[in-house]
C-alpha cells in the first residue's frame, strides 16, 4: 500500500496518536478531543491530496524555496484558488492554536510528531516494497513542510496584528489621562492662586489621578514585558497574614464602589509566604476584573480559605458568563472580547493585561488560577497560593541587571 493511501485508510489512529500528542502539551491539558484534533482531519487530507497532485520539476524546486506552486490557465494568470493543494487547514489550526495558548514551538512540534506519527505507522504496517517508496516519502515531506511553513506564517502574522493592536490601544489609553494632565497643568499656569485657592487644588488632584493611572499602565506593561522575555514575574516572599491584606482591599473597593455589594469572608489559617506587593496587584486584578463584568446588581464575592498545604483565593461575581470558547485563553493579552450581552467596558488604567499578570503571579509562587463560568453560577477565579514555595521564574534572555532595572 502506497503511502497516501495507508494514510487515507488510517486516518483515525493517525488522529488518535495526535490527540495523545497535543493533550500532553500544557494548554492542551484541559482540552477536550474535538479542540484537540481541530483541523488535523483536514490537514491529513490536505496533504494526501498534494501527495496524489502532478507537480513538474519546475514546481519541486520552488517548493523546495518555501514557494508553494500554483496552477495557471492556458494564458499563464494564476488561478483563483489553485496552489500546493493544501487547503488553509495549517492557517486556521494556527491561529486556533494561538488562541488556546499553545506557543509557536508548540505548533510546530505538532506536525513534527504528525510526520513521526505517519511514518512510524506506515512501517509498522509492513508495506510491500514499491518503486515509488521514495517519491512518496519526498511529498510527503515536502507536503508537512509546506504545512509548517503555512502554519508559521499565519501565527507570526496573527501575533503581528495583535501587537499591532496592542500599541493601538496603549496609546489611545496613554493619551486621555496625558491630555488631563496637559489642560490641568495649563489652567495651574495662569490661575491666581490667591483667589483661585480652591481650583488649583482641584487641579492638583486631577494630575496626581491621571498619573496614577498612567504609571499603573507603565507598571502593567513592564511586567508584561518582563514575562514575555523569559524573565518571570519578579517576587521576594516574606512571611504575610492573607487576610489582613485582603481585607485591605475589600475596604478599599467597597470604598471606591459604594454603588456595588461587596462581600468578604474567611476560613481557617491565612499566613504563609508570599510577596504582598505582588499579591495585592493580583487580587486587585480580579477585583477589578469582577467590577469591570460583573452584573451591577449582582454582589462581588471575596472568599479565602485555609488549606493544609495552601490558601484558596476565590473571587466570585454574577453576571453574563464568559463564552466558552474564550474560557481556555482568558488570561492571555487582549483577548475577551465584547458582545451584545456583555460590551467591552475598560477601567481607568486597564490595558488588558489584568488576568494576564494575577496568572503570572500565582505561577511565580508555584500556584495557579482555574476559572468557571455558567449563567446559573456566575463567574468565579480560583487562586491556589502554596504556604511554601520557591519563588518561580523563566530564564531571562537579556543579563540579570538590565532585566532588574526595566
Amino acid at each position: 500500500m502506497r503511502l497516501a493511501e495507508f494514510i487515507l485508510s488510517n486516518i483515525e489512529p493517525i488522529l488518535m496518536e495526535w490527540e495523545v500528542f497535543a493533550r500532553g502539551i500544557t494548554p492542551g491539558a484541559k482540552m477536550d478531543a474535538l479542540a484537540l484534533r481541530d483541523h488535523a482531519p483536514d490537514i491529513l487530507l490536505a496533504t494526501v491530496q498534494d501527495m496524489n497532485s502532478s507537480q513538474s520539476a519546475t514546481e519541486r524546486s520552488a517548493k523546495s524555496r518555501g514557494h508553494g506552486h500554483q496552477k495557471h490557465d492556458g494564458d499563464g494568470a494564476a488561478l483563483r484558488g489553485a496552489g500546493t493543494g493544501l487547503n488553509g487547514a495549517s492557517e486556521l489550526h494556527a491561529i486556533g492554536r494561538l488562541g488556546s495558548g499553545f506557543d509557536l514551538m508548540e505548533v510546530v512540534s505538532e506536525y513534527r510528531a504528525l510526520r513521526a506519527s505517519v511514518l512510524e505507522l506506515w512501517r509498522d504496517s509492513a508495506p510491500q516494497p514499491d518503486p515509488h517508496d521514495v517519491d512518496d516519502l519526498t511529498r510527503f515531506n515536502e507536503s508537512i513542510d509546506q504545512s509548517v511553513a503555512k502554519a508559521v506564517s499565519s501565527y507570526t502574522r496573527r501575533v503581528d496584528q495583535a501587537r499591532d493592536l496592542y500599541l493601538a490601544i496603549l496609546s489611545h489609553d496613554l493619551r486621555n489621562p496625558l491630555n488631563s494632565i496637559a489642560m490641568s497643568a495649563e489652567l495651574l499656569r495662569h490661575a491666581d492662586m490667591s483667589q483661585r485657592a480652591a481650583e488649583a487644588l482641584g487641579c492638583a488632584s486631577q494630575i496626581s489621578t491621571n498619573a496614577q493611572v498612567m504609571a499603573r499602565m507603565i507598571g502593567d506593561l513592564l511586567d508584561y514585558t518582563r514575562t514575555r522575555l523569559g524573565a518571570g514575574m519578579p517576587v521576594s516572599p516574606t512571611a504575610m497574614n492573607l487576610s489582613s491584606l485582603c481585607r485591605e482591599l475589600f475596604e478599599e473597593f467597597r470604598t471606591a464602589h459604594p454603588n456595588r455589594v461587596i462581600r468578604f469572608q474567611t476560613d481557617g489559617e491565612q499566613t504563609g509566604e508570599w510577596d504582598a506587593d505582588r499579591l495585592r496587584q493580583a487580587i486587585s486584578n480580579l477585583l477589578g476584573n469582577a467590577i469591570q463584568h460583573g452584573a451591577e446588581n449582582a454582589p462581588i464575592d471575596l472568599k479565602l480559605t485555609g488549606e493544609a498545604s495552601e490558601v484558596v483565593v476565590v473571587v466570585h461575581n454574577g453576571g453574563p458568563p464568559i463564552p466558552p470558547g474564550e474560557l481556555p485563553r482568558i488570561f492571555e493579552p487582549l483577548v475577551r472580547g465584547a458582545s451584545a450581552e456583555q460590551p467591552k467596558r475598560n477601567r481607568p488604567g486597564s490595558i488588558g493585561l489584568g488576568l494576564y499578570i494575577a496568572r503570572e503571579v500565582a505561577r511565580s509562587h508555584g500556584g495557579r488560577i482555574d476559572v468557571t463560568s455558567s449563567q446559573e453560577s456566575g463567574t468565579a477565579f480560583t487562586m491556589h497560593l502554596p504556604r511554601h514555595c520557591l519563588a518561580k521564574s523563566g530564564q531571562p534572555i537579556l543579563d540579570t541587571k538590565h532585566i532588574q532595572t526595566m
